[in-house]
């Protein structure tokens, strides 16, 4: 009888706090010993000694656009598409679904179609808008992650923004259950005042939809939520932070005694304004990729651990979505999660060797994993703990192809990733090898704990 189902050998382990080399033991789903030279015979070994082995990305903002929007992308290429970039377990966002997750029905709908369809473990967002207030009992009960409220117009006609009033009484609601609130935070009046300005000067380009939609709007928006989850006491989350300035008014308010968290995104830290003028209208987004010395700002902030954690805010749409001379009308989302964090992975290493993979660790496995109530399983390479594990191989030098995603739309085309996913477990499965994912494997749904 073998001692380990798995038995990893001479890997680079790289955790939240540093790196080291260490086999790790797998035992049916769990992680059963890590340490030096491990004694035993295993069913399974692999040799890691050339490759980093990192805890599963934990991607907490996501869109697959299921159901009704399935054509948009999916959960079933969508999970596929994550798992070759690295990620373990997905937190589906409420919105571009049909119906959204609003109640318990849509809920139910959706998480039985991510088990049918999911190769990776979930968790389900739900909906804070004016609609459905007197359905966010019904959602926490039913184990949303957290609620998303959009403080500007989402994109969806059926997915409604939360003024300054709704927003309140659903962190209210939300305190009660102690679930995050995540908030879309763009200043919603001074967006439309830019936008009629834009269009009344006949403005279609992408630098007029950029300039309208500054950074004051982001920071006008931050501010608000912030001044009402002190209010509630409720445990607020602004996702996509695109700017420093964003940052440290988190900070400020952290230190002021309010329960907040900071996420950006990849696509942030990879791409800037200018890259818009040669990949267009895949790099739209909301809010907007901004200047190189912003980004480099926001680099900072991230790498000094101010911002606490990245989602990828993969928000995919069919092609003829993402085509028109109006960039005022093209669809602001970007499909990148299948190459958006191996490419981080590498960017990170080179700008801070070794402490920059720490803090990709930080800020896709642990502190995801605690803030979201999932932190007792999830999140990190120890004994006891779910064997989410990801084989990377630096230095790879290997061209972005092969996309996985429904549709082969993505603004990486042309990079090179010296990052590259090799092997992926989810609870002791393979789901991905080189390539390859898993047609068998099924995620299991993830409820936070409270």
């Amino acid at each position: 009888m073998s001692d380990w189902d798995i038995l990893f050998r001479g890997a680079k382990l790289v955790s939240a706090n540093d790196m080291g080399t260490a086999d790790v033991g797998v035992i049916g789903e769990q992680i059963a010993a890590v340490g030096v030279d491990l004694a035993g015979s295993a069913k399974q070994v692999v040799d890691a000694a050339d490759a980093f082995l990192f805890p599963g990305i934990i991607d907490a903002h996501i869109h697959f656009n299921e159901p009704g929007r399935e054509h948009w992308e999916g959960i079933s290429t969508g999970s596929r598409a994550l798992a070759a970039g690295g990620g373990t377990v997905f937190f589906d966002m409420p919105l571009n679904a049909s119906p959204p997750t609003l109640n318990r029905e849509s809920f139910i709908q959706k998480r039985s179609l991510a088990e049918q369809k999911s190769v990776l473990d979930f968790g389900l967002w739900g909906g804070l808008t004016p609609v459905n207030l007197d359905h966010m009992d019904e959602l926490a009960e039913s184990g949303v992650i957290g609620f998303k409220a959009f403080m500007s117009e989402s994109g969806t006609s059926d997915f409604r923004r939360a003024d300054a009033a709704t927003l309140k009484q659903g962190m209210k609601i939300a305190a009660k259950w102690r679930l995050p609130v995540g908030v879309h935070a763009e200043d919603n009046a001074m967006i439309d005042s830019l936008v009629r300005e834009k269009r009344a000067a006949g403005g279609k380009h992408w630098r007029d939809y950029l300039d309208s939609r500054p950074i004051e709007a982001e920071l006008a928006a931050i501010r608000v939520a912030l001044e009402l989850a002190g209010e509630t006491g409720c445990a607020l989350h602004v996702v996509h932070v695109s700017c420093p300035e964003g940052v440290d008014l988190i900070a400020q308010g952290k230190r002021q005694g309010v329960d907040v968290t900071a996420e950006t995104c990849p696509h942030y830290l990879l791409l800037k304004d200018d890259d818009l003028e040669t990949i267009g209208a895949p790099a739209k987004c909301a809010p907007p990729l901004r200047s190189a010395s912003t980004q480099e700002a926001l680099w900072q902030r991230w790498l000094a651990g101010l911002i606490h954690t990245l989602g990828s805010d993969h928000s995919p749409a069919p092609p003829d979505m993402k085509m028109s001379p109006d960039f005022f009308e093209i669809w602001g989302g970007i499909a990148g999660c299948q190459h958006a964090f191996p490419l981080l992975i590498a960017e990170a290493e080179k700008r801070a060797k070794g402490s920059g993979l720490s803090q990709f660790v930080r800020a896709t496995s642990l502190d995801v994993a605690r803030r979201f109530g999932i932190g007792e399983r999830k999140g990190k390479i120890a004994t006891g703990y779910d064997a989410d594990l990801v084989l990377v191989k630096l230095g790879a030098n290997q061209a972005v192809g092969d996309l996985l995603y429904r549709h082969p739309v993505t603004p990486y085309f042309g990079r090179r990733l010296d990052a590259v996913v090799k092997q992926l477990w989810v609870r002791g499965r393979q789901v991905y090898a080189d390539g390859c994912v898993s047609e068998t494997i099924r995620g299991l749904f993830l409820r936070p704990a409270r």
